[in-house]
């Protein structure tokens, strides 16, 4: 099978090829996804878990990616709760071989049925935006409906998906980002939108909830405009400054029950991620370049439909 492998750590970027590997073979609880489409993280070159497994061992070559949508292929010994043929959507192991393959193996708890109508490319681009900004607004935040939310980089993957949460959650939404996202932002249902350039920040006023994904002075600056017992929800660093009551600062994990959640709202039209590239597997890794990022998710088309 084709994939994108990466096999010398200091290469970088220059070091992404797309190569032949062995199909992969299925252990115990694991799904041979046939993969449809796939999403990356720029940063994964940089990630332990794309050059050794979780005993601390080389496993170059090794193929990055964490989100996919496709075909369940086979299924391991004692896989149940899918079956061959079904379509699904989940994520990779962080310590395995990922997505930017034409087939890969994933353990049967990371995906969840996909319905057969919605498409791969939006659903690629869902699990670690989607569950990211469940995960903060809802499992660190416990964002009520009422509350008002400061959303820093609104117009970002992870940023998009969180104001269209919260908006469904019946939150106040404050976002930020730059002055060409102002209206992107409105149309996702942000109530008032600051342009981090131009705009003060601390005019927005006292919110319950901060979500960061910048980190520095922005996210520093972010702790003074909280309420008492108000929480800010970073992925960016700890701030230097404390926050009335705490803060979170997490990964994110996989979890069933959000992805089905998610699903479900992206089939119903509810949610929407932000893509503006498709490319080809052979033009991964030229995705990975900072020259080739674009305003949202770039996604791979690795099997046509």
């Amino acid at each position: 099978m084709r994939a994108i492998t990466v096999r010398d750590r200091t290469a970088g970027i220059s070091g992404l090829a797309l190569t032949d590997l062995p199909h992969p073979t299925p252990a115990e609880n694991d799904v041979i996804v046939q993969v449809h489409a796939a999403g990356f993280t720029r940063g994964e070159l940089d990630w332990s878990g794309t050059w050794t497994d979780r005993a601390g061992r080389d496993r170059t070559p090794s193929v990055p990616g964490h989100e996919l949508s496709g075909v369940v292929a086979e299924l391991g010994f004692g896989t149940t709760g899918l079956t061959v043929g079904q379509h699904v959507f989940g994520l990779t192991d962080w310590a395995r071989n990922g997505s930017l393959a034409e087939y890969t193996a994933v353990e049967a708890r990371n995906l969840v049925p996909l319905p057969a109508d919605v498409d791969h490319v939006a659903a690629a681009a869902l699990p670690i935006s989607g569950l990211t900004a469940w995960q903060a607004l809802f499992d660190h935040a416990h964002l009520k409906t009422g509350q008002t939310v400061l959303i820093h980089g609104v117009g970002g993957a992870v940023g998009s998906v969180a104001t269209q949460l919260a908006r469904e959650a019946g939150a106040r939404i404050i976002g930020t980002g730059r002055a060409s996202d102002r209206d992107a932002a409105r149309g996702l249902g942000v109530h008032k939108f600051v342009d981090l350039d131009g705009e003060p920040l601390e005019d927005v006023g006292e919110v319950d909830v901060v979500l960061d994904v910048i980190g520095g002075d922005i996210r520093d600056r972010s702790t003074a405009l909280l309420r008492p017992g108000g929480t800010l929800v970073t992925i960016a660093g700890p701030p230097t400054i404390h926050p009335h009551d705490g803060r979170a600062i997490f990964v994110v994990e996989p979890n069933r029950e959000q992805l089905a959640q998610l699903a479900t709202r992206l089939r119903d039209g509810r949610l929407v991620p932000l893509v503006t590239t498709v490319r080809p597997l052979a033009d991964a890794p030229a995705a990975f370049s900072p020259d080739g990022r674009t305003r949202g998710r770039t996604i791979i088309k690795v099997t046509t439909d």
